[in-house]
């Protein structure tokens, strides 16, 4: 809603720009395909940038209501202010109109993202799901119809893999954020979860570490590994031009495993560093399992 491109820097500039410095693991995912699809992959990137960094811009949610109903009055083609000068949403309405993308994606990942807004806790591992299949899911679902073979083609593509790499790729960044966003009092580990192992969302704001709470973890590390062995199993079935929107899934299988440590702190942050990002993902580029 605020983004301006600097001067003579155009809106895929700009969008190629904010993707690489705010959300690198997509950014240098797109680098493994052609160069259109490329430039629409990047409008969507940035795109999610724009609606995931609303938390951290306003003080009340409100506020973050209002920017994100901005983003689906865009959608709607009704929005007031602002869009012309925008970059990102240029860029996005040009992916959505060149492409014959479906908005409903959009308005499933802005509808979600009110989540974020609050402070309310992350119920149950079906409300998780739910949350990463239209935050994730819908992403990578509509990266692979921007990968078809003939953009005037049907408008649907069969992705089932989506579904289990939303979960293997969500949970993975959930836990790896997790020191930032309990500082937050932002809880994305199910409720019900750490309640069942003993824990609770008070030990996590806190930033202890407990058994209780390790437990709790490991059993969510484990549904997002069983997730993408079913991902990576689907994987399989999926056309070999769509299969690298389900690129990232590489960075999953890493982060799960390095996750999984036991001796690893949950609240020591850890960064992937953006070599080792570019490695992994190269490497699964020329590997039909992505390995």
């Amino acid at each position: 809603m605020n983004s301006e491109a600097a001067p003579g820097q155009d809106a895929a500039g700009y969008c190629a720009a904010l993707v690489r410095d705010q959300d690198f693991d997509r950014y240098a995912a797109t680098l493994f395909v052609g160069t259109a699809p490329r430039r629409a992959l990047l409008a969507l990137a940035a795109f999610n940038v724009e609606i995931v960094r609303i938390p951290r811009l306003v003080s009340q949610p409100l506020v973050g209501d209002i920017r994100l109903q901005w983003w689906s009055d865009l959608l709607d083609g009704t929005a007031h202010g602002g869009e012309s000068g925008n970059p990102v949403a240029a860029e996005l309405l040009w992916a959505i109109d060149s492409y014959r993308l479906p908005t409903a994606p959009l308005r499933r990942l802005i509808e979600a993202r009110q989540f974020d807004l609050y402070n309310d806790p992350m119920p149950d591992l079906a409300v998780l799901q739910d949350y990463l299949d239209a935050t994730v899911g819908g992403l990578l679902h509509l990266g692979a119809m921007l990968l078809r073979p003939a953009p005037g083609g049907p408008q649907d593509v069969d992705l089932h893999a989506a579904h289990a790499a939303a979960m293997a790729l969500g949970i993975a960044q959930l836990i790896a954020r997790l020191p930032y966003d309990g500082s937050r009092r932002q809880l994305y580990v199910p409720k019900d979860l750490l309640e069942r192992h003993g824990s609770s969302p008070e030990e996590v704001f806190a930033g202890r570490q407990t058994t209780a709470m390790q437990a709790a973890l490991t059993e969510l590390i484990a549904v997002g590994q069983s997730h993408l062995a079913q991902a990576l199993q689907e994987l399989l079935a999926v056309p070999r031009e769509l299969r690298p929107a389900l690129l990232p899934l590489a960075l999953a299988r890493r982060d799960l495993d390095r996750l999984a440590r036991p001796e690893r702190d949950p609240f020591q942050p850890e960064e992937r560093s953006r070599l080792a990002t570019l490695w992994a993902l190269w490497r699964a580029s020329r590997s039909p399992a992505f390995r």
